[in-house]
């Protein structure tokens, strides 16, 4: 059974931090591309950064370049989404997902990121 257990959501000030991570199992982690996606309050469902199998292809939405990074730990089978300067606008639910871009079949339960003074 795949499962993608997201964790380091929290409430943070505007220009803070938090690091991101998210527990893989139930499949060949480092066989897959894996992707953030976010879902900000009475928002649809956004792509935020995808890093491929070994971490040589990397992107990021718009918003967030320079600011986030998206990393990978397959031998501990984790992915990881380090984000600083944040800004009231990453407020979401952040998402785990497994493949390239919006082209995913699993998503994590999600972990919640408030940015606010």
């Amino acid at each position: 059974e795949v499962q993608l257990v997201e964790s380091g959501g929290g409430l943070v000030q505007p220009g803070g931090s938090l690091r991101l991570s998210c527990a893989a199992s139930g499949f060949t982690f480092n066989t897959y591309a894996m992707s953030w996606v976010r879902r900000a309050p009475e928002k649809g469902l956004e792509w935020v950064s995808s890093i491929s199998t070994g971490g040589s292809s990397i992107r990021y939405t718009d918003s967030v370049k320079g600011r986030f990074t998206i990393s990978r730990d397959n031998a501990k089978n984790t992915l990881y989404l380090q984000m600083n300067s944040l800004k009231p606008d990453d407020t979401a639910v952040y998402y785990c997902v497994r493949g390239w871009s919006r082209d995913y079949d699993y998503r994590g339960q999600g972990t919640q990121v408030t940015v606010s003074s």
